[in-house]
């Protein structure tokens, strides 16, 4: 490919640049585009990264997938990974609500800090739990095949990766940003780095990282292994870290509880911590931790390395420069809740940056982007400092993850931590007295069969109008375009909006004409001024 040639082609002003074709760069651009914003991708690397990475996602992850019709791609990789994994999970028969089918899927628990939570203490039928079933067959995707899935989004959408394409300076200019890039200068509107936990946008930008510094290391692989018998399926801890063996045969997790130290001996050998892990590093700690000398004969794709190292930007937006994904925040990798933040990240950018684009909304709704995201980030970074707590080689730490293992080994304490791993107890701080605000849109099912977020997949918002006269659907006529009315049998609630980030914005069980002011007012405050398009009938 003729990379100058094709960053050339777009060195006219684009709307929106996004730097990082990984995943969260990937959902970003096409929430852009379904927004109307042009948008392209920028990518250091010639090839889609395939090392190996998060193994599942949560909730809100496999949601946005069906938010936009790529629940049934999702379902299809878990099944080609359960066949290579194996039987790691158990399966229950489960009834979908609203007389949907009858399937066979996994229990996903997770762990925390390393303690395997029990599928058989959780409480299935807590309310948060039971509000999101739809997706039990999309979770077991990795980040790999999340990555192509994802680029054939981008791809039917007519979004253009440029790759070979490095940032190396930037200019806000105020009405856009000249962004300096190894094939060229290039003009856009807007700048957002999506390009990792060592983002250049952010360097760039000069947005503050503050933050605590590692004192764990980790490696993550998969292998060939000559004797693995001598290898515990599991988790297993001694003085010197942790070590994970499974579930699917060669995967091996390392953890050295002197995080600190593993990264002096990494530099003595002229290595930096982005370095490839090599076979010969991941035996020897491997052999440290646990204290075998097993025998490691193949190092099959790209390991990866990585710390408790914990940052989050002080702010993600600086003027026309945004930041999303491990650009925003860095932290461990335990109970896997990086890669979902980002994408949640890249959904509640995605549609209010192209509203700006579009000219329907102020530029201060990207001022909710920073309020919203950035605390749920940092309560992410304390999930994950939490388990550093009970993960170092200490004896007070021991004695520590003596008492959390307790905890979790009851009904309560498992619940509890799969709610949050699961990230179905996620809530954003909007107005509005219902308990569904704030909070991502359970399963609402329709009397056809259907989902609410069925009738969404093109983008926009969806307000569910479920009175008996479609005054819900009549009042959001006025917002054409923006809105789709999507209407029901009456039950409760009698109405729900959604934003296009899948947060609700607006519910309501009551009467007409106590819950239609409420409505007018989250239409206002979200989807802009009235638009000028005639009324349109609701979606039945």
């Amino acid at each position: 490919m003729d990379v100058s040639k094709d960053v050339m082609d777009v060195n006219q002003n684009v709307d929106v640049t996004v730097v990082g074709a990984g995943p969260v760069g990937l959902v970003l651009a096409a929430e852009l585009a379904l927004a109307g914003a042009t948008v392209q991708i920028l990518e250091r690397r010639a090839e889609p990264d395939e090392a190996v990475k998060a193994g599942a996602i949560n909730v809100p992850a496999a949601e946005a997938l069906d938010r936009r019709g790529l629940l049934s791609a999702a379902e299809k990789v878990q099944r080609e990974t359960l066949e290579r994994v194996g039987p790691f999970a158990r399966k229950v028969d489960d009834q979908q609500p609203g007389g949907g089918r009858r399937a066979r899927e996994p229990r996903f628990t997770g762990h925390f800090a390393g303690m395997i939570l029990d599928a058989d203490l959780v409480d299935w039928s807590d309310p948060d739990l039971a509000a999101h079933t739809a997706v039990a067959g999309a979770r077991m995707v990795p980040q790999w095949e999340l990555e192509k899935l994802l680029a054939d989004h981008v791809a039917r959408l007519g979004i253009p990766v440029r790759r070979e394409v490095e940032v190396t300076a930037l200019e806000d200019t105020g009405d856009g940003v000249l962004v300096g890039t190894t094939a060229g200068t290039v003009r856009t509107g807007w700048l957002v780095g999506c390009d990792g936990g060592r983002s250049t946008v952010r360097r760039l930008a000069g947005f503050d990282f503050p933050g605590t510094d590692p004192e764990l290391a980790g490696l993550l692989g998969i292998v060939d292994i000559a004797d693995p018998e001598k290898l515990v399926n599991g988790w297993v801890w001694s003085a010197r870290g942790a070590y994970r063996y499974g579930p699917q045969p060669g995967r091996v997790v390392t953890v050295e509880a002197d995080g600190a130290s593993a990264h002096a001996r990494l530099r003595s050998r002229g290595g930096t911590p982005m370095a490839p892990v090599t076979l010969e590093e991941l035996q020897t700690t491997l052999r440290r931790v646990s204290g075998t000398d097993v025998t490691l004969t193949a190092l099959r794709g790209a390991a990866t390395r990585w710390t408790d190292n914990a940052r989050q930007a002080a702010t993600y937006r600086s003027g026309r420069v945004l930041l999303a994904g491990d650009a925003a925040h860095v932290h461990s990798p335990f109970s896997g809740q990086g890669l979902n933040l980002g994408i949640g990240d890249a959904t509640n950018l995605g549609w209010k940056l192209g509203a700006v684009v579009a000219g329907w909304a102020p530029e201060g709704l990207l001022d909710t982007y920073d309020a919203e995201r950035r605390p749920l980030g940092a309560r992410v970074l304390d999930w994950t400092r939490a388990q550093t707590g009970v993960m170092r080689g200490d004896v007070k730490s021991a004695a520590l993850r003596e008492v959390v293992s307790d905890l979790l080994s009851t009904r309560e304490g498992a619940t509890y931590a799969v709610k949050k791993i699961s990230g179905v107890t996620q809530r954003i701080d909007l107005p509005g007295d219902h308990p569904l605000v704030g909070r991502f849109v359970p399963d609402l099912w329709l009397t056809d069969g259907s989902r609410l977020v069925d009738h969404g997949h093109g983008g926009g918002f969806l307000l569910l109008d479920r009175t008996a006269d479609g005054a819900f659907a009549r009042l959001a006529a006025a917002w054409a375009g923006r809105v789709g009315s999507v209407t029901d049998d009456h039950a409760t609630p009698t109405g729900v909006l959604v934003r296009p980030d899948g947060v609700v914005a607006w519910a309501s069980d009551a009467t007409v004409i106590a819950a239609v002011t409420g409505l007018e007012a989250a239409l206002h405050r979200w989807a802009g001024a009235p638009s000028s398009s005639p009324e349109h009938e609701p979606v039945s």
